[in-house]
């Protein structure tokens, strides 16, 4: 058994999958979320194998809040996770998240290089809205996985130009998918968004 848990939800392709997805949610959220589950599935009908999983802070209680302190047991909430799914599969396992869960996966593949293969980073949270100066960046020099960011143009905690400064300090592959006209919540889960953002990820990580 892991420790810490694996809570989620697993979405299997039919037959073999030939890769896979641990997918976490942000801070006011949980791995039910609209978008993930969409994308999940969505990803899932390509031969990808996706787990959905719920970081430490939503495990201990439903509606709380993460907090700097807690922060650590999240990452090894998705350590956890992706032992889980590589046990499950044969082919390479990502990280991704939505905004927090980014913000940590991105922290997990910063801390364990050469770890992960790749992220997704949706929405991520660059600063807090309206605190420009509260870049949450320290850890991009370390990141070595190659990456693709998707935002919504409209997103308060980064506008596309922040966001394209700010990934200059990742040394390793990077691209961003701007959404355009859409927030921090990337539609909600809507399938045209989905699909382009599972057409450029797959994409992405073939090139």
């Amino acid at each position: 058994m892991n420790m810490p848990p694996v809570v989620g939800v697993l979405h299997e392709p039919e037959g073999t999958a030939t890769a896979g997805l641990v997918l976490t949610h942000g801070a006011g959220a949980n791995c039910n979320s609209a978008l993930l589950v969409s994308l999940a599935a969505a990803l899932a009908k390509t031969g990808w194998a996706v787990l959905r999983c719920d970081l430490a802070f939503r495990q201990k209680k439903k509606s709380c809040p993460p907090s700097p302190a807690q922060a650590p047991a999240d990452r090894d909430s998705l350590r956890a996770a992706l032992r889980e799914l590589r046990s499950r599969i044969q082919g390479q396992v990502y990280l991704g998240g939505h905004s927090y869960g980014g913000r940590q996966a991105s922290m997990v593949a910063a801390e364990d290089k050469g770890g992960v293969p790749g992220l997704l980073l949706l929405s991520y949270p660059l600063h807090p809205p309206n605190k420009p100066e509260q870049l949450r960046t320290a850890h991009f020099g370390d990141i070595q996985a190659p990456c693709l960011f998707v935002q919504g143009t409209a997103d308060p905690f980064g506008t596309p130009e922040e966001i394209n400064a700010a990934i200059s300090q990742i040394q390793s592959r990077t691209q961003v998918l701007f959404l355009d006209g859409l927030g921090h919540d990337l539609g909600k889960g809507k399938p045209e968004v989905v699909d382009k953002i599972t057409k450029q990820f797959r994409e992405f990580l073939l090139t």
